[in-house]
């Protein structure tokens, strides 16, 4: 078994069969025992799609002609040994040779001398074939041209900065269940298990490890302890300002982080009702809710039809996790540099309105509605609460007052990178008593 053969495989179903790359991989990865094989393929597989325009650019430049469209998964696995080069530094000789190999897997031996002298004419004219930045801005950050200019365009200061954040490794950020432990008698358990954490500052109840690890590692961590969530998603619950007797609607709720972290932060809610349109989703929801012994109303439905699931009884706390670009979680899912286009952009936003419109109806007079995104697009944000405002007297959006984030005109924004953080997109809107 070839190890950068599977990658390529993998690397093809996201690219030209427009599967996740999570999708893609519970395939590549059956069958592969060793945990270190398995993490393997999976570095392959992320960190050719994170590099995969400058790593595509150079493969244009080494190529005499371009492949034939049924030879893709040769250029894919050349991608794979050019990541392996030039940004995870892996020794030349082995790179290469065990990139060559693969052709056999692929049934496909005769390219091994094209993979072969493409690899190490990279070896030597990668310093003189690196794409520049003025000149080639897409391959030297390693974006698609379109998403690229929205960037630029939305954050004309801090552009560079989100397509660079947007290229590393994420951190892996946990949640301690506050109602199991304190935040600090968690860590010192950590300690005391030889696991190094450091607390994080924009939240009372999260952390992140030095090192990454295997959560099943994690002291707990099956009994409802601790719980994997970015920083920036762990801001949700205490924006909600949620008080007892609350009763609250997650609306896009799988796969349950939020929900969750709504529970352990106000354990004497009245309620809450998790929605999602997806199965698959909500099974991970539900499985969620069991690990930290958690109750919920789950339920699975469009939440813009509330005729098809609302009981009629007012929610005193709405939380809008809105389906978006993801474009805030690159570093984390670099498929979505690939699966993304822009033409989905203004039909998310027409969702976005859609779904603040069917809701509205359903939050009581004083009550509060988060509305967020994993999004940086502007469109998917302010323009979105702006509409939304001006077809609603009733709604008020309220300032947060808070030491994090980017003050746009009606919420706060999060940038990839900024505080460690993934990239989110947060407003308050309050209805008129």
């Amino acid at each position: 078994m070839n190890l950068r053969a599977r990658a390529a495989k993998t690397i093809c179903r996201v690219v030209d069969a427009g599967l996740t790359l999570d999708a893609a991989l519970v395939q590549s990865l059956h069958g592969v025992e060793r945990a270190a094989d398995r993490g393997f393929i999976k570095e392959l597989c992320f960190g050719t799609l994170r590099w995969f325009d400058q790593l595509e650019f150079l493969l244009a430049r080494y190529l005499d002609r371009p492949l034939k469209q049924r030879d893709g998964d040769i250029g894919m696995l050349i991608l794979v040994g050019l990541y392996q080069l030039h940004h995870l530094g892996t020794p030349p000789h082995a790179a290469i040779s065990e990139t060559v190999e693969a052709t056999v897997e692929l049934d496909k031996a005769w390219a091994k001398p094209l993979v072969n002298a493409v690899l190490r004419r990279s070896q030597r004219e990668y310093q003189q074939s690196k794409p520049e930045p003025d000149r080639h801005p897409g391959a030297h950050y390693s974006h698609p041209a379109w998403l690229l200019d929205r960037i630029r365009s939305d954050w004309p200061e801090q552009w560079q900065t989100i397509l660079e954040a947007n290229n590393k490794r994420p951190p892996q950020h946990l949640r301690v269940n506050l109602l199991r432990s304190a935040r600090d008698s968690y860590l010192e358990e950590l300690e005391r298990t030889g696991i190094r954490a450091q607390p994080l500052d924009l939240t009372p109840c999260g952390f992140h490890v030095t090192e990454p690890v295997d959560v099943n590692d994690l002291p707990g961590f099956g009994d409802g302890y601790v719980s994997v969530q970015d920083a920036g998603a762990q801001l949700a619950a205490g924006l909600l300002d949620l008080q007892p007797g609350h009763l609250v609607l997650d609306a896009c709720a799988a796969p349950g982080g939020k929900t969750a972290h709504i529970r352990e932060t106000q354990p004497q809610i009245a309620g809450i009702t998790a929605l999602d349109a997806d199965e698959k989703r909500l099974t991970l929801l539900r499985d969620t809710l069991s690990r930290l012994a958690l109750d919920a109303t789950v339920i699975r439905a469009d939440a813009a039809k509330t005729d098809t699931w609302w009981d009629g009884r007012p929610f005193d706390r709405i939380l809008l996790d809105a389906p978006c670009s993801a474009t805030g979680v690159i570093r984390r899912h670099p498929d979505i540099k690939r699966l993304k286009l822009p033409e989905q952009v203004p039909a998310l936003q027409a969702s976005q309105a859609e779904l603040l419109a069917a809701l509205w109806p359903l939050l009581k007079p004083g009550g509060r509605l988060l509305y967020s995104t994993c999004s940086v697009v502007r469109d998917e944000n302010d323009r979105v609460i702006e509409t939304f405002l001006g077809n609603h007297p009733s709604a008020r959006a309220e300032a947060i007052q808070a030491g994090w984030g980017i003050a746009a005109e009606y919420g706060l924004q999060l940038l990839p990178g900024m505080d460690d953080t993934d990239g989110f997109y947060y407003a308050v809107l309050t209805k008129a008593s």
